[in-house]
């Protein structure tokens, strides 16, 4: 188009502006999109299978921990809201001397036995939290998951096997090392007597935490551990030694002493009955003897003529006086002999 005074008028373009609009535009939604994805990853939680979650509250008519608990799926956290998550998987937990993948630092298990002594074993817990008890265990305790199996769990394990240890001996009747306590004596058995007290097979030491007793103890105190944590909504599964127990020094010298001394005695007693053993031969022969004797004299009462003989043989010079049979030959003439001997006899 054209003005009357033949000059051409160009009209405005916007295609400049639009384009930078649009831009901005595109920022704006792209700030708005991150600024959404942040604050949605900062307020909500996601809980995994296997878990379960515990909301926790600082407003509203029922602050403090909520005893519903979240399942697995994104939950939202609102303001003054906390969403934790406890694992309700069966789970095996070792409390160790040495360093794995549970923990880092030193969890042996400590406990004495009946007379004080120390000791310390490792220990294998296995247990399951109970999903419809994961928020009232976390509100007793307060404590999170790892936390409360390295605290309030791992005393609870330590004192129920304290319990049961501190009934019975390392070994019954052992030297423990002890000032002023009496060293083992070995007695000898008596054949056909019970064995004496305090060894391994007396029916009197049923448990001694070097023999069944081990696992006696662990059975009682896993019981024990059960009608403590059952009702919080922790079911104990299984407890289990892992390795053997470490006894002191002194506990594993005098119980080698003792085996020792034991197996001296059972030497001993081998040693006595092979001497009986031997004795009742000899005396078996001597009565074989006796009675090959006595049928012999018998023999000799009810046939003269055999003393004769044996005269005859003796005195003749045949046969040496010590011997107690002598065969003479058949060119011998036995009646010459006697004559001879007679003959000589009457000379004198």
């Amino acid at each position: 188009m054209t003005m009357g005074s033949g000059i051409p008028r160009l009209r405005p373009s916007f295609s400049g502006g639009s384009a930078g609009r649009t831009i901005g535009l595109i920022v704006l939604i792209l700030g708005l999109i991150l600024i959404g994805g942040i604050s949605v990853s900062s307020c909500s939680v996601t809980v995994e299978s296997g878990y379960m979650g515990i909301k926790t509250t600082k407003f509203g008519p029922n602050p403090g921990v909520q005893r519903d608990e979240l399942g697995p799926g994104f939950h939202w956290e609102g303001i003054g809201e906390k969403i934790r998550t406890y694992q309700t998987l069966q789970r095996t937990y070792s409390y160790t001397r040495e360093a794995n993948a549970d923990g880092r630092e030193n969890e042996e298990i400590m406990f004495s036995d009946v007379l004080g002594l120390p000791m310390t074993a490792d220990v294998a817990l296995t247990f399951k939290v109970r999903e419809d008890k994961a928020a009232d265990l976390y509100a007793t305790w307060r404590q999170e998951f790892d936390a409360f199996i390295d605290g309030p769990l791992r005393t609870s394990v330590r004192a129920a096997i304290a319990r049961e240890t501190e009934k019975l001996p390392v070994a019954c009747n052992a030297e423990m090392g002890a000032p002023g306590r009496a060293p083992i004596v070995a007695v000898a058995p008596v054949e056909g007597a019970p064995l004496p007290v305090g060894t391994q097979d007396a029916e009197d030491c049923p448990g001694q935490l070097i023999g069944p007793g081990r696992q006696i103890v662990l059975q009682r105190a896993m019981e024990a551990l059960q009608r403590e944590w059952t009702p919080q909504g922790l079911d104990i599964i299984r407890m289990e030694w892992v390795g053997s127990i470490r006894y002191p020094e002194s506990v594993v010298a005098a119980i080698q002493s003792r085996t020792t001394a034991e197996q001296n005695t059972r030497a001993a007693l081998e040693r006595v009955n092979l001497e009986r053993a031997n004795a009742e031969a000899r005396i078996a022969q001597a009565r074989g003897q006796a009675e090959a004797n006595r049928l012999l004299a018998e023999s000799i009462r009810s046939n003269p003529e055999v003393v004769r003989l044996r005269e005859v043989e003796r005195t003749l010079g045949i046969c040496p006086l010590s011997a107690d049979t002598c065969v003479v030959g058949s060119d011998v003439n036995i009646s010459a002999l006697i004559a001879s001997r007679d003959g000589a006899a009457a000379a004198q």
